[in-house]
């Protein structure tokens, strides 16, 4: 079996290494209203290398902007 990369062994901070992923499309409605308007959306996945967490972030299209927003919001937390 091959030794484990140095980025699993050395003691680190979660998402301090992070792969980003989108998904979708996804169709959510936008009210909780009757008869609400339904719109596609996608899904931002962020997935941390040191221990395997996953953060989800919704995003309104594949856009530069949107997934910058999406990052900032990530990043905030």
């Amino acid at each position: 079996m091959e030794p484990l990369p140095a980025s699993k062994i050395r003691p680190a901070r979660p998402f301090a290494k992070t792969a980003v992923d989108y998904d979708g499309p996804f169709f959510v409605r936008a009210n909780k209203i009757r008869n609400a308007k339904i719109v596609k959306c996608y899904v931002s996945v962020f997935i941390c290398m040191i221990v395997k967490a996953v953060h989800l972030e919704l995003v309104a299209e594949l856009s530069t902007d949107a997934f910058l927003a999406a990052l900032r919001r990530f990043t905030s937390r």
